[in-house]
């Protein structure tokens, strides 16, 4: 693509809104070295693809030789945003916070180019600012403006709790962009209010108002919200075969925002795809293998297709099955699944059971059983559609 063809596909691809549009276009034909701002809150350990929509769209500044900061919010994960909570988000502790950070960057990495990102941790000025300053910063918003958010609204409407916390989030976020001194910043559609307060913030400042760029938000494999406590998230960390197979569980209605939202597929190729592959499983098999070779490399992405077809479509069991030797005795089958990290806690094992997502010898396991491990007594562990195991 041209400069100017690929300046429009920033501009418009997978783009709900862009404030202010003509601003940020003039900038991207100028020569000035753009500083483009992206925040994460490490609620969670794990990134899905969902905010890769965002990375990829950073990947495209970088490619046009822009400066990408991403900031790392250590600090504003202690308060939590409910941009896009309906209930109030409890407070992390400094130590759920480290914990969550510790692949953070591996992640990131998978997508954006390590020599064009600067990363930073907010909590290096937020934890310097006093109750003056504080104070400052909060004078520049109104009460009224905060609480006319939909959800902020719909809660006080059904008679629910707002914390007092919760009004200092949008100051600080905005605070990140005048610490940085942000050009432009990139969020999901729900963060509107706290990137506009960048702007309010940087006026205040005597600094250039950021110009923002809003991202559709990606919806999870089932159509929800995508979410971890829905089970819909396709992580950046999921090993091919897993990722391949939650990528085939994609509903076709979302096939064509997958395309635009989650790979870097040129736009006239996505059309030609859907022409000339009518059948979405079809579709999804590309989908699945580009999603996978940008997280996993081709080799990964082809193995990963490879073991998907023979599994399902030959009805095999995948050729690469990874094994656990155990001594002799009982096991609690709970216990191994967590230990063998197909699955992230106890309590998600116990919730697959009651689902009946878990076979051992492909037999539907319906309660936590006792494994018992023996010479002549090897058994097959299934988790869901795409994890297995062999212990010996």
């Amino acid at each position: 693509m041209t400069k100017d063809e690929r300046i429009q596909d920033i501009l418009q691809r997978g783009v709900k809104q862009v404030i202010h549009k003509k601003h940020l276009e003039s900038l991207l034909k100028g020569r000035k070295k753009l500083r483009v701002k992206l925040g994460f809150d490490p609620t969670s350990p794990l990134i899905h693809i969902g905010n890769g929509a965002t990375l990829l769209k950073l990947r495209a500044f970088q490619d046009l030789g822009h400066q990408v900061v991403i900031i790392v919010g250590d600090f504003t994960a202690l308060i939590g945003d409910n941009s896009d909570k309906e209930s109030e988000r409890p407070m992390l502790s400094e130590k759920q916070v480290k914990e969550n950070i510790k692949t953070y960057f591996d992640q990131v990495f998978k997508i954006l180019d390590k020599t064009k990102t600067e990363a930073v941790y907010n909590s290096t000025w937020l934890k310097k600012l006093d109750f003056n300053e504080i104070g400052k910063l909060a004078d520049q918003f109104s009460v009224n403006e905060f609480i006319s958010r939909e959800l902020i609204k719909k809660r006080l409407k059904a008679g629910k709790r707002v914390g007092l916390r919760e009004l200092l989030y949008p100051l600080m976020q905005g605070y990140d962009s005048v610490a940085i001194r942000a050009d432009v910043e990139i969020g999901g559609t729900d963060q509107l209010f706290n990137m506009l307060a960048g702007r309010t913030l940087q006026e205040y400042f005597k600094q250039s108002p950021q110009d923002v760029l809003m991202i559709d938000l990606l919806l999870g494999a089932d159509g929800r919200k995508m979410s971890k406590s829905y089970g819909n998230t396709i992580n950046i960390l999921d090993d091919a075969q897993t990722m391949f197979g939650k990528a085939m569980t994609i509903k076709d209605e979302l096939i064509e925002q997958y395309f635009v939202l989650a790979t870097n597929i040129p736009q006239r190729q996505i059309e030609e795809i859907k022409k000339t592959h009518s059948n979405p499983r079809d579709q999804k098999l590309l989908l699945a293998h580009t999603l996978v070779e940008l997280c996993h490399g081709r080799q990964g992405a082809d193995k990963a297709k490879e073991n998907f077809i023979s599994q399902f479509s030959k009805k095999e069991l995948p050729s690469d099955i990874p094994e656990r030797k155990l001594k002799e005795g009982s096991y609690s089958l709970v216990d191994v699944l967590v230990e063998a990290n197909m699955v992230s806690s106890k309590s998600e094992a116990r919730r697959l059971i009651q689902q009946g997502g878990i076979r051992v010898n492909q037999e539907v396991v319906k309660s936590d059983k006792l494994l018992s491990v023996g010479k002549k007594n090897n058994l097959l562990i299934q988790v869901g559609k795409r994890k297995f195991l062999k212990i010996k």
